[in-house]
């Protein structure tokens, strides 16, 4: 190691290797001490500097790291050992193109290094750099071929690099060096044998992949996947009854796999579609259903293809025997069926039916005549189950009349204070918490929330419960009370009490509803720092896979990281980081839009209130951060407190800004929301309310040709959709009024896509026409309304037909509560003032009293 053309003498060279040592062991304290030895005599000895560089970025001194660093390569640009810390460096922060520059210069200067070789290799595959990835591990192996490690590394590199035939060849070549066969305990091997079959699967040589499959079949340690491989090959090669056989053996492990009665239907060549196969399809489940009273499944997968009365019979023994099991999640299991409109009436018949069977003296309970005769279906091993068979009923309606597709919330209601009235168990929750989700659905989120608490409270120590709870209470913006709630079941030591807890357990589900919460609350910095937990949380998801890249090939767990790396590739699309991704542009869109948001961190009443009432508010908004930043330094003030730590035992950060106001006085909101947009668009591209996102920043960005390719792909998703209508418009009207003209080629793609489609008639007519033709749709009304306003801003005969149309919407009957409740959001939009929103509130709560947005 040389510095500045000098070598270190044996003292300081055995200082430096115990310095390399301490680094490796985190023994940092001594490490520092070593390299400030060294450094005494050799100020400017680069690798020392390095070394120490790297131990303070290992305590949290990035930027003192980096600097020191920068310096060590200033006084030895040629060593590898200073490029290679430059390269770690940066990969501490993230930045992994700058640490693979790094690395690759420090493999010129050390072409042997095979730690250098590794890291490469590692940052490659994170960034999907597959073709220097393969590359790397070629380099690797070419070094060591006696590691197996090495071989199976190579040859997965060349599997996500697309080279299937040459993957196999590798796992081939490395088999052929075997001097004898490696144990039947060796699960690595064991593993790669099967890695090797999916390989071949995958170039489409299904036959050789079973010959292969057969031949390591007696060997392998994994005989669930051999034999559902098996299975999958022979129905692939359409050798039906080898593959009936072998869907039968894996139905005798497992008989509640639905996936395995699939592949057997498709073994016995049986036809869903088919009436002439419903006989079939009816023996083959009933054979499997006889073999035992527990199976559930051969007794409920044929209500999916049975029909009419077929359906109805097998309905009707389904039901009674889950009723009288009491099991309580019967109407979960049964409501996909609800798709059908028949099945759905069937069902509701049939249970009706039950509810009004009067129970026998015996136990037992005659049918109605609609059901059929019974001899006591209610009395099981000679006990009288009548009470629990009136349960299960009505808490079967009770979901019935809840669920979205079958909804009538006052039945809903009536059937689930039945069942709660015949629950005789003091502790079982499950009844009471279906009501707190009746009131919901009611509106009454504050009611629903009492409810859902006072579930909570008949068991105390089911975390279940609890959580539902606080989900109810975000619901209804109870912020304080629902991170108490969580507080229950968070650790007592935690940093930040249970809301650090809950961060640091990322707590996804938690940090959108609070951040939801505290948006509808107009809270914008609070719900900005919320979603940019989740953002983070995501990122932390994705950098997590780093370790497993050699984790994973060090367990020959190959099948397990090649699933991993795929699953990774589609992380975004997670419906909560939608959600959280969804939320955060509305707020970018909201400080783009007015500015002046960010001083206070509050969006209440922006719509509807006076200039004085606003510069009250922004006022008050304005103390309340000042008192807020006060609180937190005089937090930070205090010396006596102890410094957290995690459970690593290093010092954990202090979030610098709680609140979130650093967040919001971004001056390129507009550039921090296409953070959030681009995962949406890359990977979510059929969500219609993500290409909708994409079009309001895109146009706010001026950036007409991807605004335009946002709204067609809406189009193309679902062209009836309220928003394509207002967004077509919006589109037109700001190409018509460019402060000046697009390039020619831009102004080409434009009219030939879009604009040479139109109607020639002016956007107020077609505006107007496409009211009538959409009367009778609540959301396409509101839309016609926000073009209004956007086509004349501020025109009083315009705000006036606004609020008819909108008042209009309440009397149609598909218009939902949440249709009612962004009619009401939107008259504030369009500033149509106190005297409108109070008759719409009025004209709302005839039809939806206990709606909490409309309650007297």
């Amino acid at each position: 190691m040389a510095a500045n053309n000098q070598t270190l003498p044996s003292k300081e060279g055995s200082l430096f290797r115990h310095l390399v040592q301490n680094y490796e062991s985190k023994q940092y304290k001594k490490g520092l001490k070593a390299a400030e030895q060294i450094l005494r005599k050799f100020p400017n000895h680069g690798d020392t500097q390095a070394m120490k560089a790297l131990i303070l970025n290992n305590q949290g001194k990035q930027e003192e790291a980096f600097d020191l660093c920068k310096l060590a390569l200033k006084n030895s640009m040629k060593s590898h050992i200073c490029w290679h810390v430059y390269g770690l460096l940066y990969r501490s922060v993230k930045n992994y193109e700058e640490a693979i520059k790094a690395y690759r210069f420090a493999l010129k200067l050390d072409p042997e290094s095979q730690q250098i070789q590794r890291d490469l290799a590692l940052l490659q595959v994170q960034m999907r750099d597959y073709a220097g990835f393969v590359q790397s591990r070629n380099t690797m192996l070419q070094a060591r071929p006696q590691l197996r490690q090495n071989w199976t590394a190579l040859a997965v590199a060349l599997h996500l690099n697309g080279e299937l035939d040459k993957a196999e060849n590798v796992m081939h070549r490395y088999e052929e060096t075997l001097k004898q066969p490696p144990p039947k305990s060796d699960i690595e091997h064991a593993e790669a044998v099967l890695y090797k079959n999916t390989v071949i699967a995958e170039q489409g040589d299904v036959q050789r992949a079973l010959e292969q499959l057969d031949s390591i079949s007696k060997s392998a340690l994994d005989r669930t996947s051999i034999m559902e491989l098996r299975a999958d090959y022979l129905l692939r090669l359409d050798k039906k009854e080898e593959a009936e056989k072998a869907y039968r053996a894996l139905l005798d492990r497992n008989t509640e796999k639905r996936a395995y009665y699939e592949g057997l239907e498709k073994a016995l060549g049986l036809d869903r579609t088919k009436s002439e196969d419903q006989e079939k399809f009816r023996e083959v489940y009933q054979a499997y259903a006889d073999k035992s009273q527990r199976i559930d499944a051969a007794r409920r997968i044929p209500l999916d293809f049975l029909q009419g009365d077929a359906f109805r019979t097998h309905a009707d023994g389904y039901l009674r025997r889950m009723f009288n099991k009491g099991v309580p999640s019967t109407f979960a299991n049964v409501k996909q069926l609800y798709s059908e409109p028949e099945k759905l009436s069937t069902i509701q018949a049939l249970v009706e039916g039950y509810a009004n069977e009067e129970p026998q003296a015996n136990g037992g309970a005659e049918k109605s005549e609609a059901n059929g005769s019974t001899d006591g279906s209610h009395k099981v091993n000679g006990t009288n189950k009548a009470n629990d068979w009136a349960l299960s009923v009505n808490y079967f309606l009770a979901q019935h009349y809840n669920y979205y597709v079958s909804q009538d919330l006052d039945k809903a209601r009536k059937y689930i204070d039945k069942a709660i009235s015949l629950n005789s168990s003091k502790t079982d929750y499950t009844y009471h918490m279906t009501r707190a989700r009746v009131l919901k659905h009611l509106g009454d989120v504050d009611a629903a929330s009492k409810a859902m608490n006072e579930a909570r409270e008949m068991d105390l120590k089911d975390r279940y419960i609890n959580t539902k709870c606080a989900k109810y209470q975000l619901r209804n913006d109870e912020n304080e009370v629902a991170v108490n709630t969580m507080g229950l079941f968070t650790r007592k030591e935690a940093v930040g009490g249970p809301l650090g807890d809950l961060l640091d357990m990322q707590c996804v589900w938690y940090i959108t509803e609070d951040g939801e919460s505290n948006l509808r609350q107009g809270k914008l910095s609070l719900a900005l720092k919320r979603f940019k937990a989740v953002y983070d949380i995501f990122e932390t998801w994705y950098e997590d896979q780093f370790d497993f890249h050699s984790f994973s090939l060090r367990k020959g767990m190959i099948r397990a990281y090649i699933d991993m790396i795929r699953w990774e590739d589609k992380l975004r699309e997670h419906p909560f980081f939608t959600r959280a991704a969804l939320s955060a542009i509305k707020v970018y869109l909201l400080l783009h839009d007015k500015p002046e948001l960010a001083k206070g961190g509050q969006a209440n009443g922006a719509g509807g209130d006076s200039a004085a009432e606003k510069k009250k508010a922004a006022k008050k908004a304005k103390k309340e951060a000042e008192k807020a930043e006060a609180e937190r330094k005089a937090a930070a003030a205090k010396k006596a407190q102890p410094k957290a730590v995690d459970d690593d035992g290093a010092t954990k950060k202090e979030d610098p800004d709680p609140q979130g106001l650093e967040l919001l006085k971004t001056e390129k909101p507009l550039e921090e929301a296409m953070k959030y947009l681009s995962p949406l668009l890359e990977l979510s591209p059929k969500n219609i309310d993500g290409q909708i996102a994409g079009f309001e920043v895109y146009i706010r960005r001026k950036k007409y040709l991807p605004a335009l390719k946002c709204l067609l792909a809406a189009y193309g998703i679902n062209p009836d959709h309220p928003k394509c209508h207002e967004l077509g418009g919006r589109f037109k009207l700001a190409i018509d009024n460019l402060p000046e003209p697009l390039p020619k080629q831009s102004q080409d793609v434009i009219q030939e896509l879009y604009l040479s489609r139109l109607s020639p008639k002016s956007l107020h007519e077609c505006n107007e026409e496409y009211l009538e033709s959409h009367k009778q749709s609540a959301p396409h009304i509101q839309s016609v309304v926000r073009f209004r306003h956007v086509l004349k801003p501020g025109e009083e005969e315009t705000k006036s037909k606004g609020v008819k149309d909108l008042l209009a919407t309440l009397e149609l009957p598909r218009t939902s509560l949440r249709d009612a409740q962004e009619g009401s959001q939107l008259l504030e939009d369009i500033q149509a003032g106190a005297d409108a929103k109070k008759a719409y509130v009025e004209a709302a709560r005839k039809r939806w009293s206990e709606a909490s947005g409309f309650k007297a």
